[in-house]
């Protein structure tokens, strides 16, 4: 190792990064009976798949000097200004939103609100996006966010299907839907067999052409609004669906979708907030009518009561329901885009109803000037109505002109390739920005009017019928309580502190890797040069991001053995889909048509056979020993029996029961001995950088999930990323896009929105690996495996580790059998995790990935004391489930039946509990000192769900609660 050197940086973040002392490493080590971290790892890690040589990685960098390369990375993005639209558009984020929710650690570092006693922030904040995008869209049910506007419209299509009432699996696309769009979901009805008929909606015949559903852009790409209530009619008529993409600022003004038959209605909530970011990440919603409530993609928040007759939030019905569908799931979602729907939900709760009409007006109107200003000029504009979109008819060389004229003046316009040129105004468009609008189309020459003259016979910015907006929205009292900055600040303050997060405590989520998120890595997300690009700006204006990301894709294959990789997907469970359909891609290349099936261990996430069935694969599932490791002989009468269909294995390595399969290698080459590729879930990539590769030891293709791995934050249940790398024979078929050029020479079509996915945190992961370099990945991957067998030590006297790999030792993450407790104690799984929120903990992955069990990984960032408080809880919960065996507490009324204790019981003069308050509510001495109260009592989720709603409850709806 190097010596140190006066010339080193001093503010280096390996060590602040990896939470346990170099002088708790003996200890903890001796606990163990090994001597150093790479004797751990050697016992740890299979011999024949250790890496034989650092990466090529580079020296951990100082903080400053990392942000100040950074700086000069972003400072080549240039800041033109773009009208480009196509679903996209600059907007303003409010300060007070953008300090204290974007860049707030208590929002940004809390995970998916499975818990949700001690999630009611978030869940409050989602109920409210929820109510919103209902509101807005005039649907009774939205769900809490999806990706982005391209996925969720696919997301409709699967849904049409399944509920469809036509036997046809054909469906009608607009071909004035947003290009991406139409992209996107071809890619995803092409792995299905299903047929995508894109035309003129004035074209449309159904009864000449069956369709299972019908999609349509309103306002369209091109900015026309049409009157689609006729359109909604014929389609039901025939049996179809009417799925709508649309636009939540116009609907502000514009007839929502649900007053005039729309079925299922989707897009993005960027501009209420949110920047550009090059492409994300960003809040997509679906909303729908009640009949498609089981259906449903994503998270559903609802609203339920506690123990107290209290009204709680929770996630509803669906949640999780598609993971337990395994192949019978119609979505594979995971990942939602939670902290930009919270995002969104506050821009519209600060502006609320007035305040976004007015803004939308605002954009309106200057759109209807600049209309008369070009029609002045002598070009033909298409006629409206529109909202804030032109499509203006030039011709070929005129519109080259323009184009150029717009370039000097630092401005980009959609080139729609035909003489036409569009523009999309926003809400941060300027009377600067409309003066170079005209000058561009005037070609220098004098102009001879003014837009004061403009302005004056446009004061009224309102629709007629049938397009005006006759109905209220966001009419419930959030939306209208919160006008003043400090009202808001205290707003979002009390929810931030109802909400367990990454900034209170450890959360030892196994397979969700909850580490550190540091601040260096998060600055840039908001610097200007990175949040306001238009991810269609020409390429030549991202060349800070060019050379980040290309930076990025060379430093993700040397950490995985990879030849390639594409950063499009923009979540976990999207890399699944994509390295699949990659690897369909290769078979199809090579007129191998017939290789359909997808080998799936028992053991595996439930994303994996979702997204194996999406890609169009057929499952098998593989079974497990009783160790918890693929069991070899039944992979091989599997890869034996499926040979000639054989497409695929998925596996997650290091296991999901928490161990280094030692038959890794032969596993790979069983499935490619039967002309299969091995695909390898990256969700437990934490175990592995700088000690093994998954291209080394046999697998073609795997996604990493940057929001583990790589520190991006799950905020709250999102944003995400999941890039894939693939093996050299794949590169060719890397996910391609239809506006920007970006994948293989054979590219597989679009499986996100935007090329490069959600590319504004990819700064983030960038920064993580500059930091850390070679040296401070592998000791990162080494004190994850530590700390893992360190609590596992530390607890297994207490409670059955239930799989151990070689020399009884675990990887980074390890299952603690709680099943027993049910019969001895009448305790189950859920009672552990309600009596850790009184420690002020967040309880493990629960009965996942065997039922009636906890899954922990601590992950390298979590100090020794954090990882004993969080022992010393478990242990002490281990002996009041004992106290209830030996019947020195009551079976059902004790600390672990009535957690979690909120302040308010504490002091309920009727305390009628054969414990004391203080050991329900201080069942620790340090707890005293960082006291989390939940703010709600144990949910009931089945009177939610009896009783389901999904938006803001007013005070009179739950006054009988």
């Amino acid at each position: 190792m190097k010596k140190p050197s006066l010339m080193d940086p001093t503010d280096t973040f390996v060590d602040r990064h990896i939470g346990p002392r170099d002088t708790d490493l003996p200890d903890m080590l001796r606990m163990l009976g090994r001597a150093s971290l790479d004797e751990l790892t050697d016992a740890v890690i299979p011999e024949d798949i250790r890496l034989a040589r650092p990466l090529d990685l580079g020296v951990p960098q100082g903080e400053g000097e990392l942000l100040e390369e950074l700086a000069g990375i972003a400072s080549h993005n240039e800041g033109f200004r773009s009208f480009l639209g196509m679903g996209y558009h600059d907007c303003v984020t409010p300060k007070v939103i953008q300090r204290n929710v974007l860049e707030n650690p208590g929002w940004y570092t809390q995970y998916t609100p499975y818990q949700p006693e001690i999630s009611q922030g978030r869940l409050e904040a989602l109920l409210n996006f929820q109510t919103m995008v209902s509101d807005l869209t005039a649907l009774p049910l939205a769900n809490a966010s999806l990706l982005d506007e391209a996925t969720a419209a696919a997301e409709a299509m699967t849904m049409c299907l399944a509920a469809s009432r036509v036997s046809d699996q054909r469906m009608f696309v607009a071909e004035d839907c947003h290009p991406q769009t139409i992209a996107v979901i071809e890619t995803r009805a092409r792995a299905l067999g299903i047929e995508i008929d894109v035309g003129p909606i004035d074209g449309l015949d159904l009864a000449r052409r069956p369709a299972f559903a019908v999609l349509v852009q309103y306002p369209a790409t091109d900015g026309r609004i049409r009157d689609y209530q006729p359109v909604a009619a014929s389609a039901h008529a025939a049996g179809a669906w009417l799925v709508v993409a649309t636009d939540v600022l116009a609907l502000t003004l514009l007839r929502p979708p649900g007053e005039f038959g729309v079925d299922i209605a989707v897009g993005s909530a960027q501009r209420f907030g949110v920047p550009l970011g090059y492409g994300g990440p960003h809040a997509a919603f679906l909303a729908a009518r009640d009949d498609f409530k089981r259906l449903l993609p994503g998270r559903l928040v609802g609203v339920s009561k506690d123990d107290r007759g209290r009204v709680a939030y929770r996630l509803a019905l669906q949640t999780r329901e598609q993971h337990i569908r395994r192949d019978k799931a119609t979505s594979n979602i995971c990942t939602a885009q939670v902290l930009l729907a919270i995002l969104a939900s506050m821009y519209a709760v600060y502006h609320g109803p007035a305040g976004l009409r007015r803004i939308a007006r605002r954009v309106h109107g200057m759109t209807q000037m600049l209309a008369e200003g070009l029609r002045r000029l002598g070009w033909r504009v298409d006629d409206g109505p529109f909202f804030d979109t032109l499509r203006v008819r030039l011709g070929k060389d005129p519109a080259a002109r323009v184009l150029a004229a717009a370039h000097r003046r630092c401005i980009n316009l959609r080139d729609h390739g035909d003489g036409s040129l569009g523009i999309s105004l926003d809400e941060a468009t300027t009377a600067d920005d409309l003066a170079r609008l005209v000058s561009s189309f005037a070609l220098d020459t004098p102009l001879e009017l003014t837009f004061e003259e403009l302005a004056t016979p446009l004061a009224d910015t309102d629709y007629e019928a049938p397009h005006a907006r006759t109905s209220d929205f966001l009419a419930h009292e959030v939306f209208g309580r919160y006008r003043s900055e400090h009202e808001m600040l205290r707003y979002l303050d009390r929810l931030a502190a109802k909400d367990v997060s990454l900034a209170r405590s450890m959360i030892p989520l196994g397979s969700c890797t909850m580490k550190l998120n540091g601040t260096s890595l998060m600055l840039p997300v908001t610097w200007p040069e990175f949040a306001r690009l238009h991810p269609f700006a020409p390429p030549e204006q991202a060349l800070g991001y060019e050379k980040l990301m290309r930076q990025l894709e060379r430093w993700l294959c040397e950490i995985t053995g990879f030849q390639a990789a594409s950063l499009q997907p923009n979540s976990g469970a999207q890399g699944e889909y994509a390295g699949l359909l990659v690897i369909r891609a290769f078979y199809e290349s090579r007129g191998d048509l017939g290789r359909d099936v997808c080998l799936i261990p028992t053991s595996a996430h439930g994303t994996n056979p979702a997204s194996a069935v999406l890609a169009g694969l057929r499952v098998v599932p593989v079974a497990c020993d009783a160790r918890g490791n693929v069991d070899l002989a039944d992979l091989e009468a599997r890869a034996a029996e499926h040979a000639p269909r054989l497409a695929a294995l998925m596996i997650t390595y290091p296991s999901t029961h928490g161990v280094f399969e030692v038959s890794i290698r032969r596993i790979c080459e069983i499935v490619h001995r039967s002309g299969g590729q091995v695909y390898l879930d990256g969700a437990n990539l934490n175990a592995q950088v700088g000690l093994c590769r998954p291209g080394d030891y046999g697998a073609d293709v795997c996604h990493l999930n940057l929001h583990k791995t790589f520190c991006i934050p799950h905020g709250g249940g999102g944003p995400g990323m999941g890039p894939i790398a693939v093996a050299e024979h794949l590169v060719p078929y890397l996910p391609g896009h239809p506006v920007i050029a970006t994948g293989g020479e054979r590219a597989i079509g679009p499986v996100s929105a935007a090329p490069f996915g959600s590319a504004s945190i990819l700064p983030i992961s960038w920064a993580y690996i500059a930091l850390m370099g070679e040296r401070g990945l592998r000791k990162a991957s080494q004190v994850a495996i530590l700390n893992a067998n360190y609590m596992a030590r530390r607890l297994a006297p207490h409670y059955p580790i239930l799989y151990t790999g070689q020399h009884d030792l675990v990887a980074h993450e390890f299952i603690l059998d709680l099943r027993r407790f049910k019969e001895s104690a009448g305790i189950a799984v859920d009672d552990v995790a309600k009596r850790l929120m009184d420690f002020g903990f967040h309880a493990p992955t629960m009965s996942w990935p065997v039922a009636g069990t906890m899954m922990i990984e601590p992950t390298e960032s979590e100090s020794r004391e954090e990882l004993d408080r969080y022992c010393d809880a478990m242990i002490a919960i281990r002996e009041e489930i004992r106290a209830i065996e030996e019947g020195r507490i009551d079976r059902e009324n004790n600390p672990l039946r009535r957690a979690p204790h909120t302040a308010e019981s504490l002091v309920d003069e009727a305390w009628d509990r054969p414990y004391t308050r203080e050991q329900g509510a201080f069942p620790a001495p340090w707890v005293r000192e960082r006291k989390f109260w939940p703010p709600v009592g144990r949910i009931d989720h089945a009177w939610g769900d009896r009783n389901l709603q999904c938006t803001c409850p007013s005070v009179e709806s739950f006054a009988g609660i």
